[in-house]
């Protein structure tokens, strides 16, 4: 079924249609927030290990997948079905999530690194079809410099909102359930399950997938994967991506650790000022975008780095136990780590139309899974690193347990300066970037001048029944 709908061919969602396409982020922001905060610390407690340890099996299991998500990047541009090329994959994500989250949140009593590894991956496995089968999709709905901006911002705002939910459920319980309780954690899983269901059959419902009609080759070879990772624009994406994922990644571990023992906050307290950090993005994707078309994406994404620095350092200045003055830095720090995401993934949708002109291929599956994989493998080098050197300052993780003033100091400088160093060189390696709003509207001009030349058969827009027959530009 083709459909000449008027969103299809402006790509613009009406704002209602956006918001409920963007719910499709909430599981992955929810399972982030997990993994990244929660989740460790729960392990170490249920495994009875070192930090280290804890730290150096889970930072290897999120490695050992990283090279599936560039094969399922490969996948879902070479899917040909009538819900389109990435919707299957996206929906294919729910009982994948249904699976390993269930095993992860409910472990047996005494789990072995088996059974972390085995559910783990799975829970990996789940996140990666989410985020990419979502990420691509949103790249072929629209083609215009901007409103790829105003797409991803609203995405990143929808997932966070809905992950700082899990903050709010202190509050919500009346302290009867909260995420870092090891006691909570079966609880929080059935409820991401449930939030998940309703967060992917939304936006299948809601939102269409526009075709990509340009495809001069049928036949992919290694050059056309060489000519996607030496791309100059795509290069210096996923190394900042890394380091700017890597920066606030490394907070993340030891969240839990700083608020408790250096700032002093309770257990409740410290779930509900992860809750600033994460909200932070809902006002600060439409401003960030908003600033992006002033100054352009990848000039944006470096003032956010110098904004982050300040900021951060001055949550490391405000006194211990002042609930208030924290939370107002918390919002500062994640207002400005908020632009990473949604710029750098909105700029992935460039680089997507560039390699679409020059190689004749769809390619916005393989290049989400470039940034997908720098998010796991910051997110598992924050691990490795960051909890043997806690170790070096003889931190000691158990509940109760009075550390030393100076492994309290190791704490304080690895969750403050760690974060700032690597974010300003994630932003250095933006300078000289060459795809911005100018060159861009050049190659989508020149993609739409090449799709009219066999126009009359139409652009399809995949979201019902029928088969993606768009032309194929010669």
């Amino acid at each position: 079924m083709t459909s000449t709908s008027g969103t299809a061919t402006s790509g613009r969602l009406p704002l209602p249609r956006l918001l409920a396409f963007s719910l499709g982020s909430i599981p992955a922001y929810m399972l982030i927030t997990m993994t990244g905060v929660y989740l460790p610390p729960f392990y170490a407690g249920k495994m009875g290990v070192t930090l280290s340890v804890i730290g150096a099996t889970i930072g290897l299991l999120r490695l050992t997948d990283l090279g599936l998500d560039v094969a399922l990047g490969w996948l879902m541009d070479k899917t040909r079905t009538p819900m389109g090329r990435y919707r299957p994959w996206f929906l294919l994500g729910l009982p994948v999530l249904w699976l390993s989250v269930y095993k992860v949140f409910n472990p047996p009593a005494n789990p072995d690194t088996t059974y972390l590894f085995a559910w783990y991956i799975l829970l990996y496995v789940a996140y990666s079809l989410l985020v990419l089968g979502h990420s691509a999709w949103a790249a072929t709905i629209s083609g215009k410099y901007h409103e790829r901006s105003r797409m991803f911002g609203w995405m990143l705002g929808v997932g966070v909102c809905g992950s700082s939910f899990l903050g709010l459920l202190p509050k919500l319980t009346h302290g009867r359930l909260t995420p870092a309780d090891p006691a909570a954690i079966p609880t929080v899983g059935w409820i991401i399950m449930a939030v998940a269901t309703v967060a992917v059959i939304v936006p299948l419902l809601a939102a269409p997938e526009r075709s990509t009609p340009l495809a001069t080759k049928e036949r992919t070879t290694l050059n056309d994967y060489f000519a996607v990772i030496t791309n100059p624009s795509m290069a210096r994406l996923v190394a900042a991506d890394l380091f700017l994922i890597l920066g606030p990644g490394s907070s993340a571990p030891i969240y839990l650790f700083f608020f408790r023992e250096a700032k002093g906050f309770s257990p409740a307290d410290v779930s509900v000022l992860l809750i600033p950090y994460g909200a932070a993005g809902i006002l600060a994707a439409p401003i960030w975008a908003k600033i992006a078309q002033r100054f352009g994406k990848h000039r944006t994404v470096q003032a956010a780095g110098v904004c982050y620095a300040i900021f951060q350092t001055i949550l490391m200045l405000v006194p211990a136990k002042l609930f208030w003055p924290t939370f107002a830095s918390m919002f500062s720090v994640g207002f400005c780590a908020a632009a990473f995401i949604v710029l750098i993934r909105a700029m992935v949708a460039d680089v997507a139309d560039e390699l679409r002109l020059t190689t004749g291929q769809e390619r916005s599956g393989v290049l989400y899974a470039l940034v997908t994989l720098t998010q796991k493998l910051g997110s598992s080098l924050a691990v490795i690193i960051i909890y043997p050197i806690l170790d070096l300052f003889h931190y000691v993780a158990k509940p109760g347990y009075h550390n030393t003033p100076h492994a309290i100091w190791g704490l304080e400088m690895c969750y403050v300066f760690a974060p700032i160093i690597l974010v300003v060189v994630g932003s250095t390696c933006l300078v000289g970037y060459k795809l911005d709003a100018k060159r861009q509207t050049e190659i989508r001009d020149a993609l739409e001048e090449l799709e009219a030349r066999d126009y009359a058969a139409g652009t399809e827009v995949l979201g019902g029944p029928g088969e993606n027959i768009a032309a194929r530009a010669s």
